[in-house]
């Protein structure tokens, strides 16, 4: 039954942050529904257990997404995005769909995050981007599969946040276990991300 309630609540959890419900609010509601299911006291694993360990978690970690917020908001802010792109795309000129991957991975990297790259990225570029489509008659579906795929690569480097709380809760240093990180998170992604541009140069979208 426990495991019942875990999925279910993790579904919950799911099917209502795509709806716009705020996470803050479906957690702590996914773990009562988790402890239901098990039979345990609801109370006593609020107060003890998900409190106890919320509090912990964002006392460790909440000055490291901080920080990695405001250095995306100031890169944003400051113009440095749009800069940073504009020069990669006068140099690579080479291809919408191969600028477009570069933009989103240089600035995933940057963020140490996917959506926080991808957004500055089509807030930056996906105009301009959308034009070269229409002129190179790219459609705007393999653009988009492009630009969510780059988002996906290098996102993963050492700051990124659920790099640093997935070791954390593993016990695990960056040295330990990074490199199995690159070899799945990265190195596969920009696999698929290389194939995804030559069948789609090659037969469109698909």
């Amino acid at each position: 039954m426990g495991l019942i309630g875990i999925l279910l609540g993790l579904a919950l959890l799911i099917w209502l942050a795509l709806r716009g419900w705020s996470v803050l609010l479906l957690a702590p509601a996914a773990a009562l529904l988790a402890t239901a299911f098990a039979l345990e006291p609801l109370l006593a694993n609020w107060t003890q257990t998900f409190m106890g360990s919320a509090a912990a978690f964002l006392a460790q970690f909440f000055p490291l997404f901080l920080l990695g917020a405001l250095f995306g908001k100031l890169m944003d802010d400051s113009g440095c995005v749009s800069a940073i792109a504009g020069f990669m795309t006068e140099r690579l000129g080479g291809g919408p769909l191969v600028s477009l991957a570069v933009a989103t991975n240089v600035l995933a990297a940057l963020t140490g995050s996917a959506s926080g790259g991808l957004t500055i990225a089509l807030d930056a570029l996906g105009n301009a981007y959308m034009e070269l489509a229409a002129g190179k008659d790219i459609e705007p579906a393999l653009m988009h599969r492009v630009a969510v795929i780059g988002s996906g690569t290098l996102d993963s480097l050492p700051h990124n946040g659920a790099v640093v709380t997935l070791l954390a809760l593993c016990g695990l240093t960056h040295r330990e276990s990074y490199f199995d990180i690159v070899m799945v998170g990265i190195v596969g992604a920009i696999i698929a991300l290389v194939a995804v541009i030559a069948l789609g140069s090659a037969v469109g979208s698909f």
